[in-house]
């Protein structure tokens, strides 16, 4: 899941980070700081009101350039430190969102209201409850930015064998802190991340290329293609060919 505001407009979804899972709904607004693995499912959708959504893409400058201009003071400690929160939709921050949208019915407005309507969300997003979390995207946190650069390390290397002390190393931290900071930013240490994402891509070449499981196994970095069919089962379910034969059943896309 990549860095944004998530706003269902119809339905209910559930979005699961290590052993939590967050549910929002047209209530609620989902916002992610940082790249996280994540297994999501729509929970409520039918033919006669699927399932509606839109993304905001969250611009830590424009943030920054708020905070500064509004006087607002530094943000504290004053949160759990995880990179996913659900918070309440106000109707300020409503208003905006319906505004945005509207402009695709007047397209010669898009140019000149567009940038003015962004700032106005960005400003709304710093009014609400989660003020301390935005901030410190603009603002910048050490922990955050070295927890960031591990994240973006694993991402490029997933399929290799992970070694927690040279990991810290790249970011200047130790084992012990690199550790416990991940867990409290992405909800997961760095190898269950490693794994999620392993998983994930597995996933998606099982579906896309019909590859066999064992390749897929070895593919994603997994020694052995029994432990691979453990793990991916207990994330999604089901064994990976079973798994695979159901999405494609239902849908030709992944969820």
């Amino acid at each position: 899941m990549q860095p944004a505001v998530y706003v269902v407009v119809q339905g209910r979804k559930h979005v699961t980070v290590g052993d939590t899972t967050y549910v929002y709904d047209p209530s609620q607004y989902l916002a992610v700081s940082l790249e996280l693995p994540v297994v999501a499912h729509i929970a409520e959708a039918s033919p006669d009101a699927p399932y509606l959504c839109m993304t905001l893409s969250v611009d830590a400058r424009e943030l920054a350039s708020l905070i500064v201009e509004t006087g607002r003071p530094a943000p504290r400690d004053e949160h759990d430190g995880r990179a996913i929160f659900v918070s309440s939709l106000r109707p300020p921050l409503l208003d905006a969102l319906l505004r945005l949208v509207r402009l695709l019915d007047a397209p010669q407005d898009i140019p000149v209201l567009t940038p003015l309507i962004l700032r106005e969300l960005h400003f709304r997003l710093l009014q609400g409850e989660q003020h301390s979390r935005l901030a410190e995207m603009a603002i910048g946190d050490g922990r955050l930015r070295r927890v960031a650069g591990a994240i973006r390390w694993i991402k490029e290397h997933f399929a290799e064998p992970l070694q927690i002390e040279t990991l810290a190393k790249r970011v200047n931290m130790s084992a012990s802190a690199l550790h416990g900071h991940f867990k409290a930013v992405a909800g997961v240490s760095p190898i269950q991340y490693q794994k999620h994402l392993r998983l994930q891509e597995a996933r998606r070449l099982l579906l896309s290329e019909g590859t066999s499981a064992e390749a897929v196994a070895y593919e994603v970095g997994y020694a052995s293609p029994s432990q691979f069919s453990r793990e991916y089962a207990r994330l999604f379910g089901r064994p990976p060919r079973r798994d695979a034969d159901r999405m494609r059943e239902s849908s030709p896309v992944l969820p």
